[in-house]
């Protein structure tokens, strides 16, 4: 028995799955011998349930340690982003300027782990060949892929699934007792609903939607309208496989028997990518034909047809469209000649979340921002894609990319960033105030990332493309994240004067956001750097005052990692871990790797002065995020103060061989592990597996009563 739940992100099932212990006898003997199997078989065949069901069966046994994980690409529109969402779905956060295909690899390279592909033919081409770079890197690496076409990879076994024969009968009445209580199939019935089976050829999604009729009609009723069914489509000199027309049979028909309202509904959803919520819906689907106080009722009348799903998570209920019936409701929206209109009013939604974002994560409602934004990423992803390619939209496109800063920086999503904010710039070079924006952010993302160079271009152009057009905010963005350059290079003269002339023009311009509090907390990491302690506390504890104020949590945490490298060289070290600790809880909410493992390395440095091992582990699991910041500490000198001085301790007392396999065990770590065991120490953390949260309320950050003059 294990003792913990075995890694992966497999959803839970919604209902009863039915049959295919054939297949799934099949894909589990396919596994164990092969490296990539591939399920294909037309769409409503049942690919992506199966894969998840033999996933977990797989995973529920000793062969893949490293847990199952599924990677929808469904929504994935941009073949740029399959490796972002294989990263995504696997929990990885990579801050560095390395290709995700590379962050993947090294992840990957020593675990067993299997990975669940769906829904692939959509980029069939980039998932092949994504996955066969990572099935060379990675000899403990798995793949289970379900598409309608082989992805061509060698070494690939496929299994092509065929519709359920006599398993058809017991799905529908399994799905037709949930649409129906009480309904059974008995001898009075038992030759209609095989003939319903037949006629919709095996089909597991067109036996679902039939079966989600059964509220409304009988089963003679449902017959017979098939039967219209496929008298129209031959009508309409309908071609390909049977199974082809069965699936459309069975989704134009569920289209037919909605209301114009709800057909109108269904064309206009099809342009959200993944799932939604209802306001979304409203803003984007409503219309004199489509009334917004009405959709809620429509919306529930589709979840009652089985055309959406409803989906709800801690409360949240979120709606989605199956893979084949949205595209049906795009063909519907094509064809109407609306398609171009309703995907603005998408984006234009979406360009209200973000900009609604940007603006709320200055408050106390920080934490909902980012996991709201993490909910939305998909969507998202779909409006950055729409604004950037059409040459009308590409200014919307840079704002947008810019506005989204809040969640590159603050939520760990550097690369990801990086990548849209350099298409923004790429496709429109007009000196305006949406690419100074994209530019000042590109720069801050490029910093983080360890990228010094191309930071400095982009943000030496923007600050002069802000002076000659006279953008005053661009002007102080810029040169304030070109003092954070500084601050990183160890020119900390030049670093203090670029954060007072930021700061200066911040407050010429009223400005007062996370960016505002964030040039204080970096003047004041300058000035604990220059031994001007005494500044550093003062701008700390102003800090402090103002987020408190507003209810900021992120850049706080840059002020009490400040504050706790200065606790340590007043030789305060209960102090130190006290913030440093919160430091760490609040980026672990965020996903925020910097804050994460400066935070990490100087609980390490703390914890040398009584336990060597356990620090030099610490190190390892400091060492294993730095990974995938980029460059260690920054290759900063100040920043780099506390790593040092720990690994001289721990090689002191440990020796040169025992500090490396105490580091090599720390590098096993995973993040939440690796933070819970800093939080927690190594015996409570290996029997509290259990998340991370910031807790609220003050810290004690004025502590100079309480702490000895001098430096250390």
């Amino acid at each position: 028995m294990r003792p913990h739940p075995t890694p992966g992100n497999l959803p839970a099932e919604l209902n009863h799955f039915v049959g295919r212990r054939r297949e799934l006898s099949v894909v589990a003997d396919l596994l164990g011998r092969a490296r990539l199997v591939t399920l294909s078989g037309v769409g409503g065949v049942g690919k992506s349930r199966l894969a998840v069901r033999a996933a977990a069966e797989a995973a529920a046994g000793d062969a893949f340690p490293d847990g199952a994980w599924l990677v929808e690409l469904a929504p994935v529109r941009d073949p740029g982003l399959v490796e972002h969402s294989v990263a995504e779905a696997l929990g990885l956060t990579d801050h560095t300027t390395r290709l995700p295909l590379a962050t993947l690899a090294a992840h990957l390279a020593d675990r067993e782990l299997l990975l669940v592909l769906d829904c692939c033919e959509r980029q069939v081409e980039a998932t092949a060949r994504l996955t066969e770079a990572l099935l060379r890197q990675a000899p403990g690496l798995r793949v289970l892929a379900t598409s309608r076409q082989p992805l061509g990879v060698a070494g690939e076994h496929l299994l092509a699934l065929d519709p359920l024969a006599d398993e058809a009968v017991e799905l529908f009445a399994d799905r037709a007792a949930a649409a129906l209580p009480g309904f059974a199939v008995d001898e009075a019935n038992r030759s209609a609903v095989a003939e319903l089976c037949r006629r919709l050829d095996g089909l597991p999604l067109a036996l679902e939607l039939a079966a989600g009729r059964m509220r409304a009609l009988s089963l003679e009723q449902i017959l017979e309208r098939l039967d219209d069914r496929f008298a129209l489509l031959t009508r309409r000199g309908a071609t390909g496989p049977a199974r082809h027309r069965a699936l459309r049979t069975a989704i134009g028909w569920s289209h037919e028997l909605c209301s114009p309202a709800e057909r109108l509904l269904w064309a206009r959803l099809s342009v959200f990518s993944g799932d939604f919520d209802l306001e979304a819906a409203e803003y984007v689907c409503s219309g004199p034909e489509l009334p917004a106080d009405a959709m809620m009722d429509l919306i529930a009348d589709l979840v009652d047809k089985s055309v959406l799903l409803r989906r709800e998570t801690a409360g949240v209920v979120r709606y989605l469209l199956l893979d084949t019936v949205r595209e049906y409701g795009l063909g519907w929206l094509a064809a109407m000649g609306d398609e171009d209109r309703v995907r603005a009013r998408h984006r234009d939604w979406y360009l209200g979340f973000a900009t609604w974002g940007e603006l709320e994560w200055f408050s106390a409602r920080q934490a909902q921002v980012a996991k709201s934004t993490e909910r939305e990423l998909a969507n998202l992803r779909a409006a950055l894609d729409f604004s950037l390619a059409d040459p009308g939209e590409f200014r919307i496109g840079q704002f947008m990319a810019g506005t989204l800063w809040f969640y590159w920086v603050g939520c760990g999503r550097l690369t990801e960033g990086r990548y849209w904010l350099e298409r923004a710039l790429a496709v429109d070079d007009t000196p305006t105030e949406q690419r100074a924006k994209a530019l000042w952010v590109c720069g801050y993302v490029s910093i983080l990332q360890g990228d010094g160079l191309a930071a400095l271009g982009v943000l030496h152009e923007c600050r002069q493309q802000a002076l000659d057009t006279g953008n005053a905010a661009a002007v102080a963005y810029s040169v304030h994240r070109l003092g954070c350059g500084a601050l990183l290079s160890g020119d900390l003269t030049r670093a203090e004067a670029l954060f007072e002339e930021a700061l200066g023009h911040y407050r010429v311009l009223g400005e007062l956001n996370s960016n505002v509090i964030m040039a204080e907390v970096e003047l004041a990491m300058a000035a604990a750097f220059k031994g001007d302690l005494e500044r550093a506390v003062g701008i700390c504890e102003t800090v402090r005052e103002v987020c408190e104020d507003h209810g900021e949590r992120w850049a706080l945490a840059y002020a009490l990692y400040t504050r706790a490298v200065i606790a340590w060289i007043q030789d305060d070290p209960a102090l130190a871990r006290q913030l440093a600790s919160e430091c760490v809880r609040i980026n672990q909410v965020f996903r925020d790797l910097v804050g994460i493992v400066l935070g990490m390395e100087l609980l390490a440095l703390l914890t040398a002065a009584y336990d060597a091992e356990e620090a030099a582990v610490l190190q390892g699991a400091a060492g294993g995020i730095w990974d995938l910041v980029g460059l260690p500490v920054f290759g900063s000198h100040h920043f780099g103060i506390p790593h040092n001085r720990c690994e001289e301790l721990c090689r002191a007392e440990l020796g040169a061989v025992g500090y490396a396999q105490a580091f090599a065990a720390g590098s096993g770590l995973d993040l939440d592990a690796a933070v819970t065991r800093v939080l927690l120490g190594p015996v409570r953390a290996a029997a509290q597996r259990v998340p991370v949260r910031a807790a609220p309320g003050r810290l004690p950050m004025d502590a100079s009563a309480r702490t000895p003059d001098g430096g250390g």
